[in-house]
């Protein structure tokens, strides 16, 4: 039965917070991560509170500009 369960779920590439520009850390030890884009703080990372939420990927997600030294490689 638990297999069949699991094979009705779908999964969802979600985009990594960590390359995202919205990403923020928050002084608040409870609610470490704060999303910039969407204005809420959370205990994981943005990303999968926006899947979880909303059923789908996020859709702010912002690459970081690369820096001086990966350019030079």
């Amino acid at each position: 039965m638990a297999g069949h369960a699991l094979s009705r779920y779908v999964a969802v590439a979600s985009p990594n917070c960590n390359q995202c520009t919205h990403l923020a850390t928050s002084w608040d030890p409870r609610m470490p991560y704060c999303c910039r884009f969407f204005g809420f703080k959370s205990r994981t990372l943005p990303n999968a509170e926006v899947l979880r939420l909303d059923g789908e990927p996020c859709q702010g997600f912002m690459s970081k500009p690369a820096r001086v030294s990966e350019l030079r490689r």
